[in-house]
This record gives C-alpha cells, sequence and structure tokens, in this order.
C-alpha cells in the first residue's frame, strides 16, 4: 500500500484488516467495503436483477466522494417552522392526543369542556408498552427473514447499508401470541382500551425519553449529519442518520413494526369486546379490521422495499419520526375506533336505516380497489428501484397482486444519474398512492357519522400533512434534477388526482 493511499484512507475514515485468509480488506467507518469501489460508473440502460435469493451485492456501484457534515449548515432552511413551529408540535400534539382521547371516552365524543358552574382548576383536574416493544424487537432478531440493500450513502463512500426484513413472520407470530393471550385469558385484548389512557402515557413518555437517548448518543459518537445549529430544531429533526443495534434497523422498526401493529390490536380489540357483549361483530367494526390488516399486511411483505425509501435514506431519527411512530400515529389515528368501541350498541344504527347495506358494500368494494392502487403503486416503484440497483428478489408473501413489477418500465434518466418512473400507476398522477392514502383514512372516519369531531381529525391531519410533504419532496426534487423535473412535470402533469388535480 502507497503512502499517498495511506494519507487519504485516514482523512477518508479508511482502515485495512485481514481476513481468515490473510488477505487485506478495507473498512470505512467501521463497515466492510469487501473490494475496491469501482471508477467507471456502470451502464443504466438495463436494469439488472438479482436472480440470487442468498447473495446480494450491497456494495457501492460508483465512485463516490465521501461526505459527513459535522459542522453547522448556514445554507439549509428551516422547515415546520423553524425552532418555533417544531416546539409548538413538540408540546402540543402530545396535549392535543389527551386532549381527544379525553372527549371520545368522557364526553361522547364531544369537545371537552367545563360543565355549567364547574371552575377550569377542577375541569383540569378530571384528566388524569414496553413489552410489546421487547417482543417486536426480540421477533426481529429471531424469526427468519430476507436480506434488501437500500440506496448508497454517500457518507459511507457509496456502501449500501443491508436491511434485515421479516416482517410477514413477526406479524403472524403476533397475531397467535396475542390469539392465544386473549382467548386463555391472560389478557384480554380490550385491555387496551379500558388503559389506553395509561398505555398512551408510557407511549408519549418514551417518546421523549427515546428521543432524548438518540439525540445526545449520536452528538457523544460524533455521528450526526445536516446539523442546523438551533438545539430545539436539531432535536425534531434529529442527528444520526442510521442508527442501529446489530441487525436491527431503528428507522425501520419503528416506522413498521410499532404504530399500524397496535392499530391493529386496538380494531381487534374492539371486536372482541362486542362479541363478548353482544354475541356477535358488525359489519362496522370488520371494515375497521379489515382496513387495519391490510395496512399492517401490506408494511410486512413489502418491509424489503421500504429500504429506499424517502424516510430510511434521507431522514434522521430525531422526534419527528420516534414520537410519531413510538406515540403519535397509534394514539391519534385511532379515534374511529375508540368511538366505535364507545358505542358498540348504537354504531349500527345509522340516520337511514335503508341506506346502510349498500353504503356498507360501496365501502368494502371501493376500499379494495383502491388497496389494489395503493398495494400495486407502492411496488412498481419500490421494484422499480431495486432492479436498478441489482437487488430485485421475488417475493410471495400474500397478497402478491397483478400489476405489482412493471416490465420494461419507462423513466427519465437525470443528470444526477438518478431515475424517474413515469409508468405504471405513475404515468397517471405524480403521488398517487397519497390519494390512496387520504382515502383510507377518510373511509374509516365515515363510519363513526358526524356525531363526534375526533375521528375526522386523522383525514384531516393526514391530508394536510401530506400535501405539505408532497410540496416538500417538490422543492427538493426541482433543486436536485431541475430540467429532468421540468420534464417530469410535463410527462406527468397531475399531482394527486389524474385529470383533476
Amino acid at each position: 500500500m502507497s503512502g499517498d493511499q495511506s494519507i487519504g484512507d485516514q482523512a477518508r475514515g479508511c482502515s485495512y484488516r485481514q481476513d481468515s485468509n490473510g488477505k487485506a480488506r478495507k473498512f470505512i467507518g467501521g463497515y466492510d467495503m469487501g473490494r475496491n469501489i469501482p471508477e467507471s460508473e456502470p451502464s443504466n440502460s438495463v436494469l439488472p436483477v438479482n436472480t440470487n435469493r442468498h447473495t446480494l451485492n450491497c456494495e457501492p456501484t460508483q465512485s463516490f466522494k465521501i461526505v459527513r457534515n459535522l459542522q453547522t449548515d448556514h445554507s439549509s432552511h428551516y422547515e415546520f417552522g423553524g425552532p418555533l413551529g417544531v416546539t409548538a408540535m413538540m408540546l402540543g400534539f402530545p396535549l392535543l392526543m389527551y386532549y381527544m382521547w379525553a372527549g371520545a371516552t368522557f364526553y361522547d365524543g364531544g369537545f371537552p369542556l367545563p360543565k355549567p358552574g364547574q371552575s377550569f382548576i377542577a375541569f383540569l383536574g378530571g384528566f388524569g408498552r414496553q413489552i410489546f416493544m421487547v417482543f417486536q424487537a426480540a421477533c426481529n432478531y429471531l424469526l427468519p427473514g430476507v436480506w434488501s440493500c437500500g440506496k448508497p450513502l454517500h457518507y459511507l463512500g457509496g456502501l449500501k447499508l443491508k436491511y434485515y426484513c421479516n416482517g410477514v413472520w413477526s406479524r403472524w407470530v403476533t397475531i397467535v401470541v396475542g390469539s392465544i393471550l386473549h382467548h386463555s385469558g391472560l389478557f384480554r385484548l380490550y385491555t387496551l382500551l379500558d388503559e389506553f389512557g395509561p398505555i398512551m402515557s408510557v407511549a408519549v413518555i418514551s417518546g421523549f425519553l427515546v428521543a432524548a437517548f438518540a439525540y445526545y448518543s449520536a452528538i457523544s459518537r460524533g455521528v450526526q449529519h445536516r446539523m442546523s445549529g438551533c438545539f430545539v430544531y436539531d432535536f425534531f429533526m434529529g442527528a444520526e442518520l442510521n442508527p442501529r443495534f446489530g441487525i436491527l434497523d431503528l428507522k425501520m422498526f419503528f416506522m413498521l413494526r410499532l404504530p399500524w401493529n397496535i392499530l391493529l390490536a386496538l380494531s381487534c380489540a374492539v371486536a372482541a369486546r362486542q362479541y363478548e357483549i353482544h354475541g356477535y361483530v358488525c359489519a362496522e367494526v370488520w371494515f375497521l379490521i379489515m382496513g387495519h390488516f391490510l395496512y399492517t399486511n401490506a408494511c410486512a411483505k413489502g418491509e424489503e422495499c421500504t429500504t429506499t425509501t424517502w424516510d430510511i435514506y434521507y431522514e434522521k431519527w430525531g422526534f419527528m419520526l420516534i414520537f410519531w411512530n413510538l406515540a403519535g400515529v397509534p394514539f391519534s389515528y385511532c379515534h374511529t375506533i375508540l368511538y366505535t368501541a364507545n358505542h358498540l350498541s348504537d354504531i349500527t344504527e345509522w340516520p337511514h336505516p335503508s341506506s346502510r347495506t349498500p353504503c356498507l358494500v360501496l365501502l368494502f368494494t371501493s376500499y379494495l380497489i383502491v388497496y389494489w392502487i395503493w398495494d400495486t403503486a407502492g411496488s412498481q416503484k419500490n421494484n422499480f428501484r431495486a432492479q436498478e440497483l441489482g437487488t430485485f428478489v421475488a417475493r410471495k408473501s400474500f397478497p402478491q397482486l397483478p400489476w405489482r413489477t412493471l416490465q420494461n418500465p419507462k423513466f427519465i434518466k437525470t443528470a444526477t444519474g438518478d431515475s424517474i418512473l413515469v409508468d405504471g400507476w405513475y404515468r397517471y398522477a405524480r403521488k398517487i398512492h397519497y390519494t390512496c392514502d387520504i382515502y383510507f383514512a377518510v373511509t374509516w372516519a365515515v363510519l363513526s357519522g358526524f356525531r363526534s369531531p375526533f375521528p375526522w381529525f386523522y383525514p384531516m391531519f393526514f391530508t394536510s400533512m401530506i400535501i405539505h410533504r408532497a410540496y416538500r419532496d417538490i422543492k427538493r426534487c426541482k433543486a436536485k434534477y431541475r430540467e429532468s423535473w421540468v420534464e417530469y412535470e410535463r410527462v406527468v402533469p397531475w399531482l394527486f388526482v389524474p385529470y383533476i388535480f
């Protein structure tokens, strides 16, 4: 090894170690590079497919300059309203969650307000899961799964991290264990409803504690990225990009294993409570179970597809992702479930009784059609990315729907080397999967009617959040892809709904 190479490697944080055969192997940031990074960029005219299920090549596919910006980024701009905005979100959202739960549980779905003659102090005085996380983490370590690669990371010299994905096994084991606990009487599922307030308290406190640990741990180890220099804002957005415990990727774990499994458990708890009291489970409750089951199942069967998504690749692990997945999603998106649980005797009493059956048929049918679009749209985009990276592996997890993988898809090649898919569902609208997400949220709220405002929080909040996210993505992509993005908007002019918007 030449002296120049040693100096360059030291500057990039490289080291060389001998393997069991006495050969030198290169390590960058503790990761085994395996071989030298190729100097020439391979042709992208053909999308390679990895036909070997057991071998994944996650080494760099092109030359990357290692970039780790540990200094304050003065060129960046604040998002989410800056320090004041993120402070309001961190403090205000937990309070809003408690307020809606109190209204749903103690005020018959109405706004919690002081009763006539009740003082404000007395009114405030009336507001009075760690095992699940450990169990899910154990499933991640112990159950069978597949490996998938993420996108090339510049700060690791183009290395693509490996992700262990066994969401399907974990979900079914969770369902079986939950069923055994309920039917044996060791833990009745509707305990989640009876103890909702305390459980939410644990989730909220845990969100703050985990976020604090994640932030200070990243700072102490010097692995922070893209810091603004403002403590509150950096705490909200996060410091570390790829936090891991062995094969457990914390961002993917918190995003996929916790929130939607909790929502599915809550909807099943409503069914268990209704069956025990009334001896049947009504169609409205079955609709909620179907919706949450399909969403949870999609997260599990397509877990390996998420490794190249924006949240995994770019977003840092901070309060935003930690609190939102640990507490925000499961305990604020659930108010149709809570309303149904508190109105089991009259949830089937529609204002116009004759409209109940046809409306439910329409809801079930339309939901399944929109789910097919949403599921296959996500599969098309993620399988396209995997094909480009040469990491695509065909899966058989139920259900594998028609038109999930495109053959010879059309795409726009950008000056950065990235590709923008303009085929399949994405030739009709650039964010068509967001439209499906909004439809899901609205249909869940429809079941509760308009007797309570809280079930409508999810569709209203989610719609505003997803629109903000879409325009945030557009702004970033316009700056990154320039002329290619202009061409993309010309080829696919519709954002959410084809021929409308």
